[in-house]
């Protein structure tokens, strides 16, 4: 008996050790925040974002931060057609961060015109921004184009903007940005700046939707979202169940749901019933579900997200849905019972600086390493078509549409007929690098016919 407790004992003790040693190895993962240093708010208006509002398709919201005190606030709104203006008062809140204050400010435009341009500045305590331009949609319509960027998370002084700028500049019918989350690097206020540095000349002319990323969130025990982020993205602040970052909004004939898988399972579970209940009620004829955490992944995570949400993803007719999380390009086409592609598509993108190391399923129908990548998506009648673009190059990487007619959808993949980069250079001081090489290699025996040798 005593040697019986005694083997007991021990195996307890190894296996606590085995613990203490694997929590030291990922502490830093589970619950370092990086220091947020002391800063200071001008009392010019700054970081200025146009985004959607809460009262339908032709509502808009516009943030700014300014000063470390709420003053009086307001956006001036004219119809550049007309030349009316109109005043609409702003609300603001200052919100306490680790290392400093900021007050933020929204107003919120409502019942606009479609199809009219209108220019605003906003205004605090008397300080007006620079003029900025908008153009609302028609009413009714069918056809809907957007540029869609995965994680961001650029370092600071980094190439965003210039490559954002660009695919606009490329893709000119775009009249929204799409962001799958991590937009910005950690929740610091000169990571935010660069954020914004980021979205300079964008995020005031044209609407930005985002859903909440890991690297929004403060680490511990349990995470946390500051309030910081929906005060930016201001339409969570009506479309928020309790801490749960959730947001739809119908424009045309697509509408879209924005998650946010961040949060522990009963949230998320939470959210699945939320999100149920949005798509049997709707009638848009695109449906496009936009999440941070891949539910298939390509790193071997997330299956928490895919039990809470592809069911329901699934069996109520979503056709694409947006992600990121995982720092490559991945594009995964649902199949039916006869092996025919059909919907959902799910893609994994971003556009940040740094690339992880992935898995390789045959299940995907296309893969991109070592590069940044945007997409286009465009609606027109029967056909929603998705192109991808490596961002170093803007050369088109993938291309594939969905057609809906007669009840019927079809895919039409002309992504397999473009080769696939899988140019990787290897450390060889890492054997995570040289196993990484290892699978890339496998992968190329596997499927040389997709590969740019």
């Amino acid at each position: 008996m005593f040697f019986k407790r005694h083997k007991i004992l021990t195996t307890f003790l190894v296996l606590l050790a085995g613990f203490a040693v694997f929590a030291a190895i990922k502490w830093r993962t589970w619950f370092y925040n990086p220091e947020e240093k002391p800063y200071t708010v001008g009392t010019t208006p700054q970081w200025v974002l146009l985004t959607f509002g809460n009262n339908g398709e032709q509502s808009r919201n516009v943030s700014w931060v300014c000063g470390d005190s709420v003053c009086p606030s307001m956006l001036q709104l004219v119809d550049i057609d007309k030349c009316d203006t109109v005043n609409i008062e702003a609300t603001g809140e200052v919100f306490q961060s680790r290392a400093g204050k900021a007050a933020y400010y929204v107003a919120r435009l409502n019942n606009l015109n479609p199809d009219t341009r209108y220019s605003y500045r906003v205004m605090t305590n008397g300080v007006c921004s620079e003029w900025y331009d908008f153009h609302t949609y028609q009413s009714n319509r069918d056809s809907l184009s957007f540029v869609y960027i995965g994680d961001v998370q650029d370092t600071i002084g980094g190439t965003t903007n210039t490559i954002l700028k660009e695919a606009l500049r490329r893709n000119p019918q775009a009249e929204m940005l799409v962001c799958g989350g991590d937009l910005t690097e950690r929740p610091t206020y000169r990571h935010w700046q660069q954020t914004f540095t980021d979205l300079d000349s964008i995020a005031q002319h044209m609407s930005v939707l985002n859903v909440t990323g890991n690297h929004d969130y403060l680490k511990g025990v349990t995470v946390s979202l500051e309030r910081r982020f929906p005060l930016i993205f201001s339409y969570f602040l009506q479309s928020k169940m309790d801490d749960n970052m959730v947001y739809t909004v119908t424009i045309g004939n697509a509408q879209f749901f924005l998650l946010d898988s961040n949060r522990e399972f009963w949230h998320l579970r939470t959210q699945s019933d939320w999100l149920e209940e949005q798509l049997k009620k709707s009638t848009a004829k695109w449906k496009i579900v936009v999440i941070h955490h891949p539910l298939y992944s390509i790193k071997g995570n997330n299956w928490i997200q895919r039990l809470c949400f592809n069911g329901i993803i699934q069996d109520y007719g979503v056709d694409l849905v947006l992600q990121g999380h995982e720092h490559a390009y991945a594009r995964r086409t649902m199949k039916d019972e006869n092996g025919t592609p059909t919907t959902p598509v799910y893609t994994i993108s971003h556009c940040s600086p740094k690339n992880y190391l992935i898995q390789f399923d045959d299940d995907f129908d296309k893969y991109g390493i070592s590069s940044r990548y945007y997409q286009t998506v465009s609606l027109h009648g029967d056909t929603m078509a998705l192109a991808t673009y490596d961002a170093n190059t803007h050369e088109l990487y993938d291309s594939l549409n969905i057609i809906k007619t007669g009840g019927i959808t079809t895919i039409e993949d002309f992504g397999k007929n473009i080769k696939e980069n899988m140019h990787y250079q290897v450390n060889p001081n890492s054997s995570k690098s040289r196993k990484f090489n290892e699978r890339i290699e496998e992968y190329k025996r596997r499927h040389p016919e997709r590969i740019n040798m």
